[in-house]
């Protein structure tokens, strides 16, 4: 398909004689069409150039104008202040966008990560604990990366790196051994393993001596003790049936499972690395790596005083492990922004450990937190909403809904599902990722304005349109010329755009420029629908309205299913 952002680029480098890469980054997307389609603000280059913005934007336009004439894909160059306006030939968009849509059922797919290996870590919940609305970000934020890096071509591995190691399971295992036997874990496990680490916790507080034997419970799990591993065993199987209903209610899937027990052979590798790098120093018997170099005042742990690892040797042998099995071009880690400073800490120790391209590619995707109105949330203190309950009252009310509004509904129950669950989807993704969220249930169940029911809700209607039509013209029989009024161009240049905003969504892992897309096209469809009649007498006019519902419908479901949002047909 046509570049228009190259084809611009191409120009405005060859009239200054500035690099193409820099010109790029400049090139803008004028809210106001009568701005032109595409806008380049010449006082990013007046520095360069040494001349003041207009009069680079009257040379650019006098030097342009000629090739303009020749190259019928910009209709006209405008200069406005210190902007050079570019419009683009509308017919041509319209053709090119509609041959393309004609050409394949994954619109936007492309090959640019062809040969590029991304790995995505997302979700990561602590075995033992429940699956509440704390995990929701991190485990949909990473599901729409993995399924977007995939969709652009990249080799994608998404890894759910489970909390399944650590002080808390000395804990779970000494509260085993002293209440076990007042539990069923076989009925409600994640409850009552929940209860049963939230009594011990207390309890630690108040008796160092638990809290020492709990140590020690870890410190015998790390070696292999035998009814320390058992036990480990049962509360990892019994959580991972929990938490795979609830990935499979959210379609999210992993290419691995790796948690942190994963690596625990692999740590000695970490330690005795840092050491020939002459890295790691003593401190109160604990080793460490001290950071203050790097202007980080903490100090990374690799070792307790009793011997025993910590999270961060954990992940730097990860880190390793990593870069051998998977060659990594990126190591995205979809975590909350409490843990800035230990991406920090761990990115910069991975220096010592793993060659500079690995080094370099590694990123922490912060993202804000998740609270009540009440205030934040707690597995110690047992204040949390589980994301079950969550699920199943969202589905709930939508079904009341739904009932309400098209009571002779087939498949209400089926229907419901998809738009429950793509009410919660696009609730968590449609906020910037690192932005907090304050977890509303009026928010969360509103199913009016920008919400992910109403962009299931514009696909059913062009579903509906098309079923009226009786059938989808095929692309030689539209007349493009009856898509250019500016209800039509609206939707034609946001579906052009739709693999650009793909390309955004990775270059800064922000699936909400995706969400914002489809709600942007939802109204633009809705105006457009509004506005235009669509089946009527005059077929050659019906035809491209109809091929253009089609195409509409088609983005929205693609867009849609790359955060994880499944579309009904009916509604």
């Amino acid at each position: 398909m046509i570049n228009f952002t190259q084809i611009i680029t191409e120009k405005i480098s060859k009239a200054t004689q500035i690099k193409e890469k820099e010109i790029k980054t400049y090139i803008e997307t004028p809210k106001d069409t009568k701005n032109g389609d595409y806008s380049f603000p010449c006082f990013r280059i007046a520095k360069d150039l040494k001349k003041a913005p207009q009069i680079i934007a009257n040379e650019i336009k006098e030097k342009l104008e000629e090739e303009v004439k020749q190259d019928k894909s910009i209709e006209k160059i405008e200069v406005a202040g210190g902007y050079i306006n570019f419009f683009i030939n509308k017919e041509i968009l319209v053709k090119e966008v509609l041959e393309e849509i004609e050409k394949t059922e994954e619109y936007g797919k492309s090959e640019i990560g062809k040969g590029k290996n991304v790995i995505v870590e997302y979700s990561s919940p602590n075995i033992a604990k429940p699956f509440h609305i704390g995990h929701l970000r991190t485990t949909l934020i990473g599901n729409s990366l993995y399924k977007t890096y995939k969709y652009l071509g990249y080799n994608t591995t998404g890894i759910n790196h489970l909390g399944d190691y650590g002080t808390q399971f000395g804990k779970m295992i000494e509260a085993y051994k002293m209440w076990g036997k007042e539990y069923n874990l076989e009925e409600d496990p994640i409850n009552k393993m929940m209860d049963m680490y939230v009594k011990i916790n207390n309890l630690c507080k108040e008796d160092e001596e638990v809290l020492e034997r709990c140590r020690e419970n870890f410190r015998l799990l790390e070696v292999g003790d035998k009814y320390c591993v058992d036990l480990w065993n049962q509360f990892k199987d019994l959580s991972m049936v929990e938490f795979n209903k609830i990935y499979n209610i959210l379609n999210v899937k992993f290419d691995s499972y790796n948690g942190e027990a994963f690596y625990s052979d692999k740590m000695e590798e970490v330690v005795k690395k840092l050491e020939e790098n002459g890295k790691l120093t003593n401190s109160e018997g604990a080793k460490i790596v001290d950071l203050e170099y790097a202007g980080i005042n903490t100090p990374c742990m690799i070792q307790k005083a009793d011997g025993s690892s910590i999270y961060a040797t954990r992940d730097l042998a990860a880190i390793m492990y990593r870069a051998k099995t998977y060659d990594f071009d990126k190591c995205l880690y979809v975590v909350a922004y409490e843990q800035n400073l230990h991406f920090k800490q761990i990115f910069e120790v991975a220096k010592y450990l793993v060659d500079e391209k690995y080094a370099k590619g590694l990123e922490h995707i912060s993202f804000g937190m998740v609270s009540l109105p009440s205030g934040k949330m707690s597995t110690r203190l047992g204040n949390v909403v589980k994301i079950e309950e969550l699920i199943n009252g969202t589905i709930e009310k939508a079904q009341e809904i739904i009932a309400e509004k098209n009571p002779e509904l087939e498949n209400k129950e089926e229907v419901a599902k998809k738009v429950g669950i793509g009410a919660i989807i696009f609730n968590t993704l449609s906020t910037a990722t690192i932005k907090d969220q304050i977890f509303d249930w009026n928010t969360a169940l509103n199913f009016q304005g920008e919400t992910g029911p109403y962009i299931q809700y514009t696909y059913v209607r062009t579903k509906s349109v098309l079923e009226k039509a009786g059938f989808v013209p095929k692309f030689e029989d539209v007349n493009v010329n009856n898509l250019l009024d500016n209800f039509s161009l609206e939707i034609l240049k946001l579906i052009y755009s739709f693999e650009n905003v793909l390309i955004q969504v990775t270059e800064k892992n922000e699936p909400s420029i995706l969400a914002r897309f489809l709600i942007d096209l939802a109204k633009a469809y809705s105006v457009f629908y509004n506005e235009n009649k669509i089946i009527l007498d005059d077929k050659d006019v019906q035809n491209a309205r109809v091929y253009l519902t089609c195409t509409v419908g088609k983005v929205l479901k693609h867009g849609a299913s790359l955060l994880g949002i499944e579309m009904p047909e009916k509604m």
